[in-house]
């Protein structure tokens, strides 16, 4: 397994990197919130040699607009990773099954050379999704033993912690394997 975490404005621009193979960055929210640290923590990223991956907190509603807001803030660059982090939103509410399918489709139509996951809890995998669609992957929290989250279906990346950052595995033999995987869109 290899060891990575997500980030966000709450963490540092000069976050630890020792010991891990991936990060994920928030880069986006809704239509209009973009991380005010994004260049500072994606350039971290890309200084220690990481594979990076950006997610986007969807909102329900505009998925068009937020898939183009998403890929508008998220650095380009081939062989890394776009994700979309479906959860309840502030306001308790949360995207549609369809609503999720759509934006997956609408940010892979738009960056057709990157890799597209989904982020999303136990929960909202077992008891919300309907479809199971995940794009490229699935990228699964449960706060559980790091690499055995407690589902059925092929995951890609697990969060399994949120102390005192947010730690991923992912399930590639290598850096390598993973570098190769994301670069094959």
């Amino acid at each position: 397994m290899l060891r990575g975490i997500d980030v966000s404005s709450y963490q540092s621009s000069s976050y630890d990197t020792d010991g891990l193979s991936f990060v994920f960055i928030k880069a986006t929210e809704g239509r209009t919130y973009t991380n005010p640290k994004l260049a500072a923590q994606t350039k971290r990223a890309r200084d220690a040699g990481l594979v990076v991956g950006y997610y986007h907190f969807l909102w329900p509603g505009n998925l068009t607009a937020q898939a183009e807001y998403f890929v508008s803030k998220a650095p380009e660059r081939a062989g890394e990773i776009l994700a979309v982090d479906w959860e309840t939103t502030g306001e308790g509410t949360h995207a549609s099954n369809a609503e999720k399918d759509r934006f997956i489709r609408k940010v892979k139509e738009l960056r057709p050379n990157n890799r597209v996951v989904l982020y999303c809890n136990r929960n909202f995998w077992l008891n919300i999704d309907k479809t199971a669609y995940d794009g490229d992957g699935l990228w699964i929290a449960d706060y559980v033993t790091a690499g055995k989250p407690r589902i059925k279906a092929k995951w890609l990346f697990h969060q399994y912690t949120d102390d005192p950052v947010d730690k991923n595995v992912a399930d590639f033999a290598s850096t390598a394997a993973l570098r190769n995987w994301a670069e094959q869109a």
